[in-house]
């Protein structure tokens, strides 16, 4: 109360107004409402019964798209299932982090230092897909329209998010084309402008080394990210793409 009181002193207040704050009643009514405050939060039960659930929901919150109230419905679900089943599901998680690699051909997800799909000898090694994630290899592959290889950028340009040529793998798009006799290269981004900007600038890198390329046709809505693309219309929009016109 006493910090109150020099408050207002030295902030120049009015004489009427800083007699109010000294009169006896308005000194009751804080004294009254800041124990009442006081013993309201004493009383208030925790959001969650076990500081175990708390940390486990914080956890499962972080995953995009989840909010804490699927979370917590998650987390239950866990709790309701065996201890084999629940040390399963952890054990899936470490390992994928632990164990997983990135194709060191085309930056695809593999169990191995090469992928299956780089592995296989029937896939036209002269075609390569240039998409911009892991999502999109497996969005074209369940079409099973394109029989070629792809390179995964991980990621478009987006000067607004900081991600420039050098954050993606496009240098070695480029070794790829210039250490292989590769007759096309399809770009299967996303149509944004940050989409479009990485197209053109792939088309520039490739320009000097005459190799065929192509954008799959538009089909696929503007602005629409290639896995969210019923397969039919994906399908359909690789095999009519055209020439890209850079």
């Amino acid at each position: 109360m006493f910090l109150i009181i020099h408050h207002f002193v030295y902030s120049h207040v009015s004489i009427p107004f800083f007699n109010t704050i000294l009169n006896p009643s308005f000194l009751f009514i804080c004294y009254f409402n800041y124990h009442a405050v006081s013993l309201h939060k004493k009383n208030i039960v925790a959001e969650y019964p076990s500081v175990l659930l708390e940390n486990a929901v914080n956890e499962f919150a972080k995953l995009p798209g989840i909010g804490r109230k699927t979370a917590l419905r998650l987390v239950l679900h866990l709790l309701k299932q065996d201890e084999v089943d629940v040390e399963h599901f952890a054990t899936a998680l470490l390992r994928l982090k632990k164990e997983v690699h990135y194709c060191k051909v085309c930056h695809n997800i593999s169990d191995t230092e090469v992928c299956e799909i780089c592995s296989m000898p029937q896939r036209d090694a002269s075609l390569i897909c240039v998409v911009e994630n892991i999502k999109d290899v497996m969005a074209i592959e369940n079409t099973r329209q394109y029989k070629g290889l792809y390179h995964v950028l991980g990621g478009i340009i987006s000067p607004m998010d900081g991600i420039g040529p050098s954050d993606l793998e496009i240098d070695s798009l480029v070794q790829r084309v210039i250490n292989n006799d590769i007759a096309e290269i399809i770009m299967a981004l996303p149509t944004t402008m940050e989409g479009d900007t990485t197209a053109y600038y792939i088309y520039k890198k490739l320009k000097p080394y005459q190799v065929r390329i192509t954008v799959i046709a538009r089909g696929v809505a503007v602005g629409n990210d290639l896995e969210y693309t019923d397969e039919i219309t994906l399908g359909k929009s690789i095999l009519n793409r055209v020439v890209f016109e850079g």
